[in-house]
């Protein structure tokens, strides 16, 4: 068994890659479907049809096999490791790391959720709370690829505390993105009216 190990760690690191991805990519069509809930028809309609089809392909295509695929091969790379997993298993770090990936499936079922209602064309959230919630999946990625890397308490402490500060410059981000948005926005519909008159 202990000789599959690397091909199993492989498989475990490509589909946790192609999870992020799926989880990094749905949450910017959700963004984008939001915000063609604001376009005149035709082209709502047009828009809103194209991401819900490309919202169902990714997500049932890409994003929930990758999920499913790397819950049974991380066990199993447990079970196969050389060392025996006593002497692992129960350290805090991986326990820690356990966490965040509960937090990451919970994210997923919520993606879920959200997924759900813009099939149904039902639009709960503003693009601005999506944007938001699109980089909860980088904090987790963070968390958790520091922890695996890491592998100790102090490094667990300076990864924490590097990931607060890396949280807080992201929503700085998110906000500055916002208000230069609607400046844009403001400025586009002003010269719009005055190009009317």
């Amino acid at each position: 068994m202990e000789k599959y190990w690397g091909y199993v760690l492989a498989l475990h690191i490509i589909f946790i890659v192609t999870w992020f991805a799926g989880l990094f990519y749905i949450v910017r069509l959700f963004i984008y479907h939001t915000e063609a809930e604001q376009k005149a028809e035709p082209e709502k309609s047009i828009l809103q049809t194209q991401y819900k089809i490309m919202e169902k392909r990714l997500w049932y295509g890409i994003t929930w096999p990758s999920m499913l695929i790397t819950l049974v091969l991380g066990p199993c790379l447990v079970f196969m490791h050389p060392m025996p997993w006593e002497t692992y298993l129960f350290q805090a770090y991986f326990i820690l790391k356990l966490c965040f990936v509960g937090a990451l499936v919970l994210y997923h079922l919520q993606c879920h959720v959200m997924f759900n209602q813009l099939q149904n064309d039902i639009v709960k959230h503003s693009s601005f709370k999506l944007r938001l919630w699109n980089e909860i999946a980088t904090v987790l990625l963070f968390a958790i690829v520091f922890l695996i890397v890491l592998k100790s308490n102090t490094g667990l402490v300076w990864g924490m505390l590097g990931l607060i500060v890396f949280s807080g410059t992201l929503i700085l981000a998110i906000r500055i993105y916002k208000k230069s948005r609607e400046k844009s926005e403001k400025k586009e519909t002003v010269d719009n009216s005055s190009v009317d008159k």
